[in-house]
């Protein structure tokens, strides 16, 4: 098969890997649609890498044993290797599980472990079926473009109406948007890419504001009758929107971060939790339970294919590696076999 290898700083290219082939009770899968995410770090880094990629749909085409899929079946790829069978992955929460799998040992090698690949290994039970109308390209954004951001309005009970806050409008923040819009709430979005905040406004945010403007935070109290929003979401990572959700978000409100960060965020308990009234939590992805809610927000939104904004053949990996890179896209979609 070919695969996405890092070959040095800012370039990447294909090169050839053996057939997985699958164990127990664990799936082939022919990968159609390959999102990419937060990979294009790892291409600016350039440090050697050929095991890349996390969310994928595709086709079952090989099975070991009869197991919970069946050859032909479309499916999403859910993410990482869990145990199945903690009560984290019992329960639908296998993305917190503390007892995954050593890839390499159980299958007898590394091959088949990510997704910027033609084939990959998957345990059954995380491989969620998509609907016969829904192409590969839509049924991949049951990841990370839709997951993160649909368990942390679940989470903090988003309804229509209701004022959200969004930070960083990247894939997984147009996500959000589209999430939020399907929900019917009002969004404010926050970020400091022009295309970006085209985009966001063009999904139906309501407003799309400069974290860069030093009264952002009397703007969103403007457009909230003074008081701040219900919800915020953060999805980028960054310290400074990390803390403007605090601070944007009303009295008695919940703020949700989805954004990796590796900064260590100021939370005051006194004026933030206690006397303010605020529930801050993180969310990472969405409990197994959702995945047909999800697929139904794909089926039914009218803005998904706004955030898919590129489509590249993986032979072109060096060009979706630039445009992922310069933060000018929403979700990017690799097709392996091209």
């Amino acid at each position: 098969m070919k695969k996405v290898a890092i070959l040095g700083p800012r370039n990447a290219g294909l090169i050839d890997a053996p057939d997985p082939k699958p164990v127990k009770d664990w799936a082939l899968v022919k990968v159609h649609s390959t999102p990419m995410c937060t990979e294009y770090g790892m291409f600016l880094g350039g440090r050697p890498a050929q095991y890349m990629g996390h969310e994928a749909a595709g086709e079952v085409v090989e099975i070991a044993q009869p197991c919970r899929v069946n050859v032909g079946d479309r499916v999403v790829v859910q993410p990482q290797y869990p145990c199945g069978k903690c009560q984290l992955c019992v329960t639908g929460d296998f993305i917190h599980c503390q007892n995954g799998h050593n890839f390499d040992q159980f299958t007898g090698g590394p091959e088949g472990k990510a997704t910027y690949a033609q084939y990959i290994l998957k345990p059954s039970w995380l491989l969620s079926p998509i609907p016969d109308d829904v192409s590969y390209d839509y049924g991949s954004l049951a990841v990370c473009a839709l997951g993160p951001s649909y368990e942390a309005f679940k989470k903090m009970g988003v309804r229509a109406y209701d004022n959200v806050l969004i930070t960083g409008l990247g894939p997984v923040g147009l996500g959000a948007v589209v999430n939020a819009r399907f929900l019917n709430a009002r969004v404010i979005g926050v970020d400091l890419e022009p295309w970006r905040q085209t985009r966001a406004a063009q999904m139906g945010a309501e407003a799309v504001l400069d974290p860069r403007n030093e009264d952002i935070l009397d703007q969103i109290r403007g457009l909230t009758n003074g008081i701040g929003v219900d919800y915020a979401l953060d999805c980028s990572g960054n310290v400074n929107a990390e803390r403007l959700c605090i601070d944007a978000t009303r009295r008695r409100g919940k703020v949700a971060y989805v954004g990796e960060c590796g900064a260590q965020l100021s939370i005051r308990v006194s004026p933030d939790l206690i006397r303010k009234g605020l529930t801050v939590m993180g969310s990472w992805h969405y409990n197994l339970g959702g995945a047909q809610d999800i697929m139904r927000i794909v089926q039914r939104s009218d803005l998904i294919e706004l955030l898919i904004s590129h489509r590249f053949p993986m032979s072109k990996i060096q060009e979706a590696f630039e445009t992922s890179a310069s933060k000018q896209c929403a979700k990017i979609i690799l097709h392996p076999w091209e």
